[in-house]
């Protein structure tokens, strides 16, 4: 069966693309996001890793095309192996109920935000050079109105604050607001 892209309800996966570095990962992400691709970043298992906790899963039929056009965006990777990741990122999102507020943890990064308003009034969690920024860029601002976190930190702390941030503002709009 080949896979197209253009073909959005089947993921096969059967591919990894490796890189050097979680912000080349995550910025290939994008890439092929924007392109149509049916990709994830996933965990490599530890044996296949480069230098570099992430990897991005595709379609492996789709290897040449995928090739191409990260070379054409000069996207820096490693390569790209015909062999299923052996591992996601920790989906596994947990929140706690603080009355006014909600905290929502993914991985080691922890988001809390004001219930009643959307404010975000903290973040913590991770040693990744880009937390600093990312806390001045988003605490004290409603949820409803930051870039997510991913958009604007490259590193895997971002990633997971990312998917914090994502189920926070599920659980706002959720709510009605």
């Amino acid at each position: 069966m080949f896979f197209s892209k253009k073909n959005k309800n089947v993921f096969e996966g059967g591919g990894l693309v490796l890189f050097q570095a979680v912000d080349e990962a995550i910025l290939a992400e994008k890439i092929l996001k924007a392109e149509n691709y049916e990709v994830k970043l996933v965990a490599p298992p530890p044996g296949l890793r480069k230098g570099c906790d992430l990897a991005v899963e595709i379609n492996i039929a789709e290897k040449p095309g995928i090739e191409r056009l990260l070379q054409s965006k000069d996207a820096h990777f490693l390569e790209i192996l015909p062999l299923k990741g052996a591992g996601e990122l920790l989906d596994v999102v947990k929140t706690r109920d603080f009355g006014d507020s909600l905290m929502v943890k993914a991985g080691n990064m922890k988001l809390t935000f004001d219930k009643n308003t959307g404010v975000i009034l903290n973040i913590s969690g991770g040693g990744c050079p880009d937390i600093p920024f990312l806390h001045i860029s988003l605490v004290d601002k409603k949820l409803t109105e930051v870039s997510r976190p991913k958009e604007m930190g490259y590193t895997l702390c971002a990633l997971m604050l990312d998917r914090a941030f994502s189920e926070a503002l599920e659980l706002w709009n959720r709510k009605g607001n």
